[in-house]
């Protein structure tokens, strides 16, 4: 079926629901004629008129050309009923609710009376293609095609093939979004996909986090914003999501992965949907929302303390960074091989905790607190308190760093810190879809950076942090905690180990043939 991408002129849209008309405006845009489709003629015609309205709106603003926007209205088609007699229809995009027996039943009936070179395709998001097409007499044509949602301004297209889609069919469809301006991923037939399968790495850490006691919701979104730089932190996200959405999907993705620690879900949020604590759309979930606003809890200030020195113990450079941060604000630093009986400890350092630190080196626990390097200190500072800590010290390390005119983030002593924790489970998760070749290093990146908004994709960001120090945190914390969900990718390990990049794929078998 070769140029099949370059011919195809026609599609029918079945579904006119948010995804459905969002399917229908970027096919219609991007020169395809499309057929709209749905059981009421009623929810056709509105969903003609809101994509016409959509193509007005563009024009209006200048997005698009107004002989465009006419051109793009002309092709879209209201057919009404989803089984009307289909003519030179090159493609079916189903879009109705998420539910294998509707989509199993719908697929059934429109292999009875498309043509034989039609492509048959779902919009799925969390079913298995494979299941939705089991039952056909011919699989071969159906594949998936997961937009998300608003449709025209997320560029990615997930690209799923079932077990037996035939071969031609995922190249056919990544060409053919290409067309459409959107950026095509090949994604695996596996729960969750790709992007849904990588996004669990953020989530399900700040969800242990929190039931560890280490930081609220709140701390660990500041932190996730400020040092890592994402446009929104975890528990916003559930929030916004919804935990009736976000919950079951963690428990799916779990489950369909055999209980794979890295993937584990949390009581958290389990209780919190039965209490319908769901987020925005309840008014209340990790966050209070008034009016749909989220009302965040004030960062408190650094309480009255007595000024003292501190001591910084940290690897070269990251002392030298700390010392002139610290000397820049009036804070007096001791460049001393150790700490006056004074002084306040900052213990700055990749994957330990600032109390075990401390006793380790024969240093006075009373006076130590975390500090945690990641970020380089740019934007926010997490300080890190553990149980010996004398308070008066604490208070004292924390008017230092507030000296600095940066924002605080006090939390509890971990194993890692917060940010370091979240950057190395993101990573761990991304090299765990790469080491069991669920996708490419590259389409693994580009569904991270499209799909979830984050700045880097997990495989480039772990090269930027350095795989070594990943393998470090995530075997500290698997030694610490016992925990199997820290362990360390083979993927990541094997890189580390071998100063090959993540986003390589390196040599195998078949490179010797």
């Amino acid at each position: 079926m070769e140029r099949w991408a370059e011919r195809a002129a026609t599609v029918r849209v079945i579904g006119t629901g948010v995804m459905g008309r969002g399917i229908a405006q970027l096919a219609a845009a991007g020169g395809l004629t499309v057929e709209l489709a749905d059981a009421r003629m009623d929810a056709v015609a509105a969903a003609v008129e809101y994509v016409h309205g959509m193509f007005d709106r563009l024009a209006a603003k200048g997005r698009m050309d107004a002989a465009e926007a006419a051109a793009a209205k002309e092709r879209l088609r209201p057919v009404g009923d989803p089984m009307t007699p289909f003519q030179d229809c090159d493609l079916v995009i189903e879009a109705v609710r998420e539910d294998l027996a509707v989509k199993r039943e719908l697929f059934a009936r429109l292999e009875k009376v498309v043509p034989g070179h039609t492509l048959l395709v779902t919009n799925t998001s969390s079913l298995s293609v494979t299941a939705i097409a089991a039952e056909l007499d011919d699989p071969s044509r159906v594949a998936g095609l997961h937009f998300f949602n608003p449709v025209p301004l997320m560029r990615l297209v997930e690209v799923v093939p079932g077990a037996r889609t035939a071969g031609w069919v995922p190249g056919a469809l990544t060409d053919l979004v290409r067309r459409l301006g959107h950026e095509p991923v090949l994604a695996p037939d596996t729960p969750g996909f790709l992007v849904n399968h990588a996004g669990r790495g953020l989530v399900t850490e700040a969800l242990q986090i929190l039931a560890e006691g280490v930081a609220e919701p709140w701390d660990v979104d500041r932190i996730a914003r400020d040092v890592l730089g994402l446009k929104m932190g975890p528990f916003e996200l559930m929030d916004l999501t919804g935990l009736d959405v976000s919950h079951p999907v963690l428990e799916s993705i779990w489950e369909g992965f055999y209980g794979e620690p890295r993937l584990r879900p949390s009581e958290i949020t389990r209780a919190r949907m039965t209490a319908g604590l769901l987020g925005r759309k309840a008014g209340r979930g990790f966050y209070e929302y008034v009016d749909g606003v989220k009302q965040e809890p004030a960062e408190p200030s650094a309480p009255s303390a007595e000024p003292r020195p501190v001591w910084v113990a940290a690897e070269d450079e990251t002392r030298e960074r700390l010392h002139a941060l610290l000397s820049s604000a009036g804070v007096a630093v001791e460049r001393t091989d150790g700490p006056s009986d004074e002084a306040v400890i900052m213990v700055s350092l990749y994957q330990y905790a600032a109390g075990e630190y401390a006793v380790d080196n024969d240093l006075p626990a009373e006076r130590a607190v975390g500090v945690d390097p990641f970020g380089d200190f740019f934007t926010r500072l997490t300080m890190a308190v553990h149980p010996g800590l004398d308070p008066a010290f604490g208070r004292s390390a924390w008017a230092a760093l507030a000296a600095t005119e940066r924002p605080v983030t006090v939390v509890r002593d971990a194993p890692a810190p917060v940010a370091q924790r979240l950057a190395a489970s993101i990573v761990n998760v991304g090299c765990g879809i790469a080491e069991r070749r669920l996708a490419s290093p590259a389409d693994i990146d580009t569904a991270v950076r499209l799909g979830l908004g984050y700045p880097r994709g997990p495989l480039e960001w772990g090269d930027r942090i350095g795989p070594d120090l990943l393998v470090g945190v995530l075997r500290d914390l698997q030694d610490v905690t016992g925990d199997p969900r820290y362990r360390p990718s083979r993927w990541l390990v094997e890189r580390a180990a071998a100063g090959l990049p993540l986003t390589e794929t390196g040599t195998g078998p078949a490179d010797l043939l």
